[in-house]
């Protein structure tokens, strides 16, 4: 099993999740996850961005963990995201275009 299966699966335990609840809380298809592991497949990266929302982490944290390096943010960084959580979908998008034009 690759690291980042291994990951996904014990940040799943950890949780007392299923697969099944995993796709539920991350809109990714059951079938889908269920393939990563039978067929040895890393997910993509919108997917694995997907998997980071639903366990509440950063794509930077879940590959921190895999690496076994710490993952430290600035102050900065942690307003930004604490600001981030508030956003609705429709300002998360509204920022990613006025990100995109700078």
């Amino acid at each position: 099993m690759s690291p980042i299966l291994q990951r996904i699966t014990e940040l799943r335990t950890q949780r007392g999740w299923s697969e099944y609840r995993l796709a539920e809380y991350s809109g990714v298809a059951q079938s889908t996850i269920s393939s990563w592991y039978q067929k040895s497949y890393s997910p993509s990266v919108s997917s694995l961005e997907k998997i980071c929302a639903a366990f509440g982490i950063s794509l930077s944290q879940f590959f921190a963990e895999v690496s076994g390096e710490p993952v430290s943010l600035t102050v900065e960084q942690c307003r930004l995201l604490e600001k981030w959580n508030t956003l609705s979908e429709n300002g998360k998008q509204a920022l990613f275009h006025l990100l995109a034009e700078l």
